[in-house]
């Protein structure tokens, strides 16, 4: 089962619950779980933990490594950079002439943020 989201890899978020309050980041990857309930984000430059690696002789270096960890895709909201605040996103379809436009909108201002996919109209 594949559960949907409205946000994105590559949207701009902001984090808005734990110790990383405020910070803002884009998305890296998005992990998926069967459970709609477990669905994570990882953000760039956010939630950054450590980790202990040990070396193998001829492979890689062993030591102490930052990575990001992910987060709770509930404790992110996209981040509008023009009027530096969190906004709701919304999904709306729209006729043009002979076809169908799914897109995501600003829900606050009705402003198109992009569009997910066009088909011709069906008759």
């Amino acid at each position: 089962m594949i559960v949907k989201t409205k946000l994105r890899k590559g949207d701009t978020v902001i984090v808005l619950a734990g110790k990383e309050k405020g910070k803002v980041g884009k998305i890296k990857k998005i992990l998926r779980d069967s459970n709609p309930n477990k669905i994570r984000v990882i953000v760039e430059g956010v939630n950054i933990g450590k980790k202990h690696v040990k070396g193998i002789e001829g492979v890689r270096e062993g030591g102490i490594f930052e990575i990001e960890r992910p987060i709770h895709i509930s404790n992110v909201a996209l981040y509008d950079e023009k009027n530096k605040q969190k906004i709701k996103i919304g999904i709306r379809y729209r006729e043009e002439g002979d076809k169908v436009i799914k897109e995501r909108f600003n829900k606050k201002t009705g402003e198109t943020i992009d569009i997910i996919w066009e088909k011709p109209k069906k008759k």
